[in-house]
């Protein structure tokens, strides 16, 4: 496996190179994202995982500098994942200047959610990601469900922009309790660790409500806000949307629960298909 720092010395090892198949990340790996890197391997060609802790979609207030820098244990586990190149610059190599041309991604995909609550957050990740795909110029890659805002908006990303870049959504992994795997997870004090799969029971309760013939979405998500109220959680939304643009939707058709919620200090966030 190859570790690289510069954008040249990117290019370079990857001159000639065909259907090459990519993994964006912020490093602190675990099996979550190796996951996503064995699935970047069926692309046909050389897989490629980005290391890079993007400082544009962190709020003044958020946990950019304590977010944890492990670069060394992650280039070991993506070697033994089967990852042919790891791309890890620091920030000056991937904004040598001042990052004045931005994505902006429509307000009806990217200002509710997480962007409601993180605002700016996801012109952060599509102006990271088109560049990234800029540099690497992938035949495919690969983003996770947990994060499912974060995958619809990157799929239309592409989409609008004509990229020949095909989007392979990853499965979440999870704990044996449900826990969706995060980065994150490793803030959690000891007895919080247990109650944070609560989160996931909570959008698999809903799956069931609305296969049981629930068809009232809101109070079906009103009740799972309540619910983590109650167990001492300070939840910022749970709701049940349309799987391919996250709008209001009504029972019958492909739909996926989100939610993100504090526990502690540690904000987590999860998603659901069914």
């Amino acid at each position: 496996m190859q570790l690289v720092h510069r954008v040249t010395d990117l290019r370079a090892a990857l001159a000639g190179e065909r259907d090459v198949g990519f993994v964006p990340t912020m490093g602190n790996l675990h099996e979550g994202h190796l996951s996503l890197l064995r699935l970047a391997r069926n692309s046909g060609g050389p897989a490629v995982a980005s290391i890079f802790v993007n400082r544009l979609q962190f709020a003044p207030n958020e946990d950019f500098d304590r977010y944890p820098r492990t670069l060394e244990r992650d280039c070991e586990l993506l070697q033994e994942a089967g990852c042919d190149l790891v791309f890890a610059p620091d920030e000056s190599e991937l904004y040598p200047e001042p990052q004045e041309f931005k994505v902006h991604p429509p307000p009806e995909l990217a200002d509710l959610f997480e962007g409601h609550f993180r605002p700016g957050f996801f012109t952060g990740v599509c102006t990271v990601v088109l560049k990234l795909f800029n540099v690497v110029q992938p035949a495919a890659a690969v983003f996770g469900k947990k994060d499912y805002q974060q995958l619809t908006i990157v799929r239309h990303m592409v989409r609008q922009m004509a990229l020949p870049i095909e989007i392979v959504a990853g499965e979440t992994v999870r704990a044996a309790d449900g826990l969706a795997l995060s980065s994150r997870n490793t803030y959690l004090k000891p007895t919080e660790r247990d109650e944070a799969a609560t989160l996931s029971r909570e959008l698999q309760k809903l799956a069931t409500a609305v296969h049981d013939g629930g068809h009232d979405m809101q109070a079906l998500a009103d009740a799972a806000l309540a619910s983590l109220s109650a167990r001492g959680w300070q939840p910022d939304y749970v709701a049940i949307r349309r799987r391919s643009d996250l709008r209001e939707a009504a029972a019958g058709g492909p739909l996926v629960a989100l939610a993100a919620a504090r526990l502690g200090s540690t904000r987590l966030i999860d998603s659901l298909e069914f």
